[in-house]
């Protein structure tokens, strides 16, 4: 894993964002048909362009925690496949439209990252064991959907199924691997393992809700 490699991509993004400022411009027009359940409060742009900045610099932070517990709880064969993918989609990503540039792609590949989480997460639960990534994302997973556009965000999306299909096919929730990964969770308890972890939703804060629509 080249944590290093991501947090440098982000940092040269963050300066490029300072000087153009091409994500908020882009988000300013993305605030005109913002969805009406998504609620961004009293300052809704400064609100979005929190809410992209967060979802994209947590992308390290969660590979890093990740690899950490990985290394510490005897769940590299679980997660390291997990993880690989992940950084691959963050640092050499399925084809982009080529206006995305900067911090723009970058929302594209965090979304990319993810995803893959969610839906990664998604199987392990579907099959009665745990989240293999406790990282809550459904959330901001939906915002950045809304935010990316139902046509690109789905193209993202069938890249995230593909991936997954080999990450977590149907054969591994009858494998002794995840007998084994099912014994770590209730020998050690998930609260004890992952008490370090980011925690997504406290990061990007309370300002974008998502309301009850009759």
């Amino acid at each position: 894993m080249n944590i290093a490699a991501l947090r440098e991509r982000i940092r040269v993004a963050e300066v490029q964002e300072h000087e153009q400022g091409s994500l908020r411009a882009w988000l300013s027009q993305q605030l005109l048909q913002l969805h009406p359940a998504i609620t961004p409060g009293d300052d809704p742009l400064d609100t979005l362009q929190r809410l992209a900045e967060g979802y994209i610099a947590e992308v390290p932070d969660t590979l890093e925690a990740a690899q950490a517990v990985a290394d510490s709880a005897n769940m590299r064969a679980q997660l390291l496949p997990v993880l690989k993918v992940a950084e691959a989609f963050f640092l050499q990503p399925p084809d982009l439209p080529a206006d995305h540039q900067g911090m723009l792609a970058l929302l594209d590949e965090a979304y990319l990252v993810h995803r893959l989480v969610e839906e990664v997460n998604d199987r392990y639960i579907a099959h009665g064991g745990e989240p293999l990534l406790p990282l809550d994302t459904t959330r901001a997973n939906v915002i950045v959907h809304q935010l990316l556009g139902d046509t690109f965000a789905n193209q993202l999306d069938l890249a995230v199924s593909t991936a997954v299909e080999g990450l977590a096919p149907e054969s591994l929730f009858s494998s002794q691997t995840f007998d084994d990964f099912r014994q770590i969770i209730a020998q050690r308890g998930r609260i004890a393992l992952w008490q370090d972890w980011p925690c997504l939703s406290r990061q990007l804060g309370v300002e974008i809700r998502l309301r009850e629509t009759n």
